[in-house]
């Protein structure tokens, strides 16, 4: 009977063995496929940003070719149905809303992040945090039926406005931003260590001393680089300037006026009567690689703010 205890038990020594071994045997075949799979998902993410940047340089050049590259960055008149290409229309309208936005969207998301990083306790951040983070998440349409239907009644109760301006878009792309801003401001202040706060409080430093003085300089690259990728996606907001803005191309800073930016013109252009092989259908391809020129030079301002300013503890 022993010895008969004794060889099951080497059996099922063995048994383990084995399974051991062919679990290990699986565990490095799928080590050796994750690599490659990691490298495909790399792959196709650079190939979809190849093909992108290529089609709008393809079409573009078409467009070019046919309306001078000069009159289309300086021209004054944006009116491609009438064969007028001067772009200045569109750049400024872009750079009002941005310019709204960010006056709305910096104060309120910033002074966010500070209370949320400094001042509130973790139950109030695990209340507050998420229910900002919700704006995130609301379809940029519902924002622009906000716009035009709530804001904008608002303020002709203050000022006389149009329908469509620039004004309500504006200040709803900003809130649009501000969880951006405030989501990862707070990332950037929250990484910054402790006793870098108690040292400035056991030398006598009241709370609002240490926010202003030790914690925001110490976390201003990140918080430079929030408000900077907040800025790339104001300027290429698309359905809340296209439904509350309007579709009127003007050279102007007057925010009570109907304006039109680069992506509005991009959604009127591709819906309609546009036709296929056109120079309005080329134009559409043109305005859209003059947004991708800002929204690269943001991001590349982005990345370089954080590699210059950043500290490391």
């Amino acid at each position: 009977m022993g010895k008969a205890l004794g060889k099951e038990k080497q059996m099922d020594v063995q048994k383990l063995i084995q399974e051991k071994k062919q679990k290990r045997n699986v565990t490095k075949q799928f080590e050796k496929v994750i690599p490659f799979l990691l490298l495909l998902c790399a792959v196709i993410s650079v190939l979809t940003t190849i093909g992108i940047v290529f089609t709008l340089l393809r079409e573009s050049f078409t467009f070019f070719s046919e309306v001078n590259i000069l009159n289309f960055l300086t021209g004054t008149d944006w009116s491609p149905w009438t064969g007028h290409f001067g772009v200045l229309p569109l750049i400024t309208g872009t750079l009002l809303i941005t310019v709204i936005a960010v006056i709305v969207a910096v104060p309120l998301g910033l002074m966010s992040a500070i209370y949320l990083s400094e001042y509130a306790s973790d139950r109030v951040r695990k209340i507050i945090k998420p229910t900002l983070e919700v704006l995130a998440g609301i379809p940029t349409v519902v924002y622009g039926f906000f716009a035009l239907t709530f804001m904008t009644p608002l303020f002709q109760n203050f000022m006389e406005l149009s329908i469509f301006n620039a004004l309500s878009a504006g200040v709803v792309v900003g809130i649009m931003i501000i969880p951006m801003i405030a989501s990862l401001s707070e990332d950037a202040m929250s990484s910054v260590p402790n006793s870098l706060r108690e040292g400035a409080l056991a030398m006598g430093a009241t709370r609002f001393e240490v926010t202003m003085k030790v914690v925001l300089p110490a976390a201003f690259s990140g918080i430079v680089a929030s408000i900077v990728l907040a800025i790339s996606r104001a300027i290429g907001e698309t359905m809340i300037v296209t439904i509350a803005a309007g579709a009127s191309p003007a050279l102007t800073f007057d925010p009570t006026r109907s304006i039109q930016t680069l992506t509005a013109f991009i959604v009127q252009g591709a819906t309609g009567d546009t036709t296929f092989g056109s120079t309005i259908y080329y134009s559409i391809y043109a305005v859209g690689m003059t947004l991708f020129v800002f929204t690269l030079l943001m991001n590349l301002l982005s990345q370089w703010i954080s590699r210059r300013f950043r500290e490391e503890y």
